[in-house]
């Protein structure tokens, strides 16, 4: 039988890498980002340290992508058990005051969070529903943000994305997991720390940002994966 996968979308120099990292110490695992540059380092590290895990360059808001990102990964890792999925696409950070935006620009944050999640979503969730007899329930995870709960100003298009994000994710966890697929949302409340935020809050002290890190380490289902 083959052994269950994990998957992880939306990887960069941050909270998708570390948490892949983290299941790459149990699962073999699946990086996705648009850029491959994104995810190289992670999957060397997991393969430095004994593990397995491939990269396939991914853009969530194109159907005809996540199939083919699907197909590689059963055909690469085999078989359809898929005990855990991470949604972490961030989208573009615009802060721009409301009558300034343009409809790309508003549409923006809801085709990362909103298609991109519906997509990957229903991608996923047949492998998840295939992997309920695991050890650990099959997961469904989507990093979101205070912007998913509290609309700021001038943040209209990011806001309307994370909402969208936020609320897909209650619907499928009340219809998912009485059929046995736990389906989180887990709320990053702050600034994470790396290069692109670097001279983000550079005054606020060590405490100001959050450390990659400290993410993965404080979700329940990837501390069971160690």
């Amino acid at each position: 039988m083959s052994s269950p996968f994990a998957i992880v979308a939306g990887v960069g120099p941050g909270t998708g890498a570390t948490v892949a990292r983290k299941f790459g110490a149990s699962y073999p695992v699946a990086l996705l980002a648009r850029n491959p540059a994104n995810y190289q380092d992670a999957v060397k590290d997991i393969e430095a340290a004994g593990g397995r895990a491939i990269g396939i360059p991914t853009d969530v808001t194109d159907p005809t992508s996540v199939k083919s990102a699907m197909g590689k990964i059963q055909k690469e890792l085999g078989g359809d058990k898929c005990a855990a999925a991470v949604f972490n696409v961030g989208g573009r950070f615009i802060v721009k005051p409301f009558l300034e935006l343009n409809q790309e620009e508003y549409e923006s944050g809801w085709e990362a969070n909103g298609r991109g999640a519906f997509l990957f979503s229903q991608a996923v969730l047949p492998m998840l529903l295939n992997s309920t007899d695991l050890q650990h329930p099959p997961t469904l995870i989507f990093t979101g943000a205070t912007a998913g709960f509290r609309g700021s100003a001038r943040a209209a298009a990011f806001s309307t994305g994370k909402f969208a994000l936020r609320s897909l994710s209650q619907s499928l966890a009340r219809e998912f997991g009485p059929k046995g697929v736990h389906v989180s949302h887990v709320n990053i409340d702050g600034i994470i720390d790396i290069p692109r935020t670097h001279e983000w809050m550079k005054d606020a002290g060590p405490d100001a940002k959050i450390k990659p890190e400290a993410v993965s380490s404080c979700s329940p289902r990837i501390r069971e994966a160690q």
